[in-house]
């Protein structure tokens, strides 16, 4: 049985829903072109970090079997901050409607090499006083001085090392990823870097020796695969998610969007999805997760922003969890899981 509450919040998703897809079932989300000049100069209003020479053709439907009624397949890239920016919305989808659905990652290339010049970005240190813009719309810590230090060259072998991950498993790469993002947008490590992929193997469990060997091989391969089928399916720029159901049928979503568009992707295809009840303590949270932003702690928890800050320091004050300060924000972690 269905209660109140729920018939509210699915009502209200619906109305999402009629607002935001066309007449072909497919969820679009309109950009201004004109402002999106460059792959790391994310448009912020959109949302949305734009490949080089993407066109604007609306992404294609795919038809997919998946195990459980919804596929999400998700097109992003270790550098890209806006794929960081919708964190707090994906965590929160996973525990709601986890039982519904199966994300698919897929790395897009979001910066080949430094081979190109437009947008007035030429060279790294252009793109980080944009790592601080976007940390400030977003409102999760990023620390644009990586690119002052020690800037990446691509985005490239980050990408591939994740593709290594996911051959020896697929939660422990997720994982892998989420601790990449960590190290490049908080902690200003350059993750191109073997010592530093290595580390953050090492955080999460994977055989390390394995993932170099799949790094140099089969991985490259698995990588080349993501860019071809992005390319086939006509993703010009990350996050873009496809929520695919059992007909084949399919509605993206494109750029970061407030959480009711991720849910509403999830009940096109299955309108009686009963939302899983989670318990919104901070402990039980940093038990699911090891790592929280303020914004995500927010989100997941249903605490005002504010206050969640002032929950998240008391914890660290009692030396339950520790506290990672970056001159654009926090993030809170596990004791057990500190670097």
């Amino acid at each position: 049985m269905i209660g109140m509450s729920d018939m509210k919040a699915k009502l209200v998703i619906l109305m999402v829903i009629v607002l935001v897809i066309n007449c072909n079932g497919q969820m679009k989300m309109k950009i201004d072109e004109s402002k999106v000049v460059n792959a790391l100069l994310c448009d912020s209003v959109a949302g949305v970090c734009v490949l080089p020479g993407s066109g604007t053709t609306t992404p294609e439907r795919v038809v997919v079997s998946n195990e459980k009624p919804v596929k999400v397949i998700y097109f992003t890239d270790p550098i890209c901050s806006s794929c960081w920016g919708i964190e707090p919305q994906l965590r929160k989808m996973k525990l709601e409607y986890g039982n519904y659905v199966e994300i698919e990652y897929r790395m897009g290339g979001l910066l080949p090499d430094w081979s190109y010049n437009s947008g007035g970005i030429s060279k790294p240190a252009d793109v980080a006083s944009h790592w601080d813009e976007a940390s400030r719309h977003y409102d999760m810590p990023i620390d644009g001085d990586v690119w002052l230090k020690d800037p990446l060259h691509s985005s490239y072998p980050p990408s591939i090392a994740f593709k290594a991950a996911q051959l020896q498993d697929q939660e422990k790469a997720v994982l892998f990823l989420r601790v990449l993002r960590e190290m490049v947008f908080l902690e200003k490590k350059n993750i191109t870097r073997w010592a530093n992929i290595e580390q953050a193997a090492i955080t999460v469990g994977l055989n390390t020796e394995q993932l170099f060997t799949d790094f140099q091989g089969k991985a490259k391969v698995l990588f080349e695969e993501d860019r071809t089928l992005a390319a086939e399916m006509s993703v010009r720029g990350f996050p873009t998610m496809f929520f695919v159901g059992s007909t084949g049928k399919s509605e993206i979503v494109y750029g970061s969007k407030p959480y009711a568009y991720y849910a509403a992707g999830v009940i096109m295809h299955v309108p009686n999805a009963e939302r899983t009840v989670y318990s919104k303590e901070l402990n039980s949270l940093f038990e699911k997760f090891s790592s929280l932003t303020a914004r995500e702690f927010s989100e997941l928890s249903g605490t005002p922003r504010n206050a969640s800050e002032v929950l998240l320091n008391e914890q660290v004050s009692k030396g339950l969890l520790e506290k990672v300060t970056t001159r654009n924000g926090s993030i809170w972690r596990r004791k057990e899981s500190i670097r």
